[in-house]
């Protein structure tokens, strides 16, 4: 369950600071009763960094397969052990 608190609560940094690492979610600013932001942990972020990365690079290599640029694999390793006197 997402937390979510309102923008006046960003007074309390020290509190803040502990649930963000607590929960290692991101914790979501309502201003006026509106969604205005949203905080994390820097753990949160960079496990969220790799992850979106992940999932880029994953796009990439499903696209280069509907795109038909793939190669062999046999034939990919069998040129590297030959150019690497392998």
């Amino acid at each position: 369950m997402p937390l979510i608190i309102p923008i006046r609560d960003l007074k309390k940094t020290s509190e803040l600071s502990e649930m963000c690492r607590r929960t290692k979610e991101p914790v979501f600013i309502t201003k006026n009763g509106y969604g205005d932001m949203v905080i994390m942990s820097m753990e949160t972020y960079e496990e969220s960094i790799l992850q979106n990365d992940v999932y880029y690079k994953l796009e990439q290599g499903e696209r280069s397969i509907r795109e038909g640029n793939v190669k062999d694999g046999f034939d990919s390793l069998n040129a590297i052990r030959e150019k690497h006197g392998l």
